[in-house]
């Protein structure tokens, strides 16, 4: 499900408006109409239904889109953080290791595997996320 804000930018593209274009029917700066689909402010209360009418849509339409969550989106970049540098420190422990001789081959590929396990989730959940 789209955000509000992915909401409207999808409705605007689709009527072949800029975002200035909807400021301007909208009586807002293209500003605000940037932070609505940006998901850092959302249209005022008061003018949902203007907004709805301009979109060509009902205001359960635009109602019904789910609000990104910001704490959930944090808790997923520090996630991804994490993943990336299990996967980095995991490669560099080897190489170290490998160069000080206080490593095992059957080690160093645990360590590398964990190391690629970790990016795959990386990348798997970002590829996912961006469809």
């Amino acid at each position: 499900m789209k955000s509000i804000g992915e909401t409207i930018a999808s409705l605007r593209k689709k009527k072949g408006m800029t975002q200035n274009d909807l400021a301007e029917k909208m009586n807002v700066t293209d500003k605000a109409v940037s932070k609505w689909e940006r998901d850092l402010s959302c249209p005022d209360i008061n003018t949902i239904s203007k907004l709805a009418d301009v979109l060509d849509v009902s205001v359960e339409a635009l109602l019904k889109a789910k609000k990104k969550d910001a704490s959930s989106t944090k808790t997923k970049d520090l996630i991804n953080v994490i993943f990336k540098a299990v996967a980095l420190a995991m490669g560099i422990a080897v190489v170290v290791l490998n160069i000080l001789n206080q490593i095992d081959v059957k080690s160093s590929i645990i360590m590398l595997g964990v190391g690629i396990v970790c990016i795959s989730i990386y990348l798997l959940d970002n590829s996912e996320s961006q469809n």
